[in-house]
């Protein structure tokens, strides 16, 4: 079974989840700050939890326009993430 947002979206709105969307969010705004880019292997790098939840906290933080993937192509810990126009 593969990584799918539509599957693991449900977990962030847990309990649970929701202290990992605000780590992963505090985590990505400060990494963004620094260097203007971040991989998706920083942003988790230090979190505990299921891999497939964090990928979907960034997600839901791409789905709330508060940060834009950059295309890339690889596997998924090297997709690049950078703040959205106008942030």
């Amino acid at each position: 079974m593969s990584y799918s947002y539509e599957n693991e979206r449900l977990h962030v709105f847990s309990e649970d989840g929701q202290r990992l969307f605000l780590e992963l969010r505090d985590r990505t705004k400060l990494l963004l700050r620094e260097s203007g880019a971040v991989k998706l292997k920083n942003i988790i790098s230090g979190s505990c939890g299921d891999p497939w939840h964090m990928m979907a906290c960034v997600d839901r933080l791409v789905e709330l326009n508060e940060i834009q993937e950059v295309p890339t192509h690889g596997s998924a810990k090297h997709r690049i993430f950078t703040f959205t126009n106008g942030i």
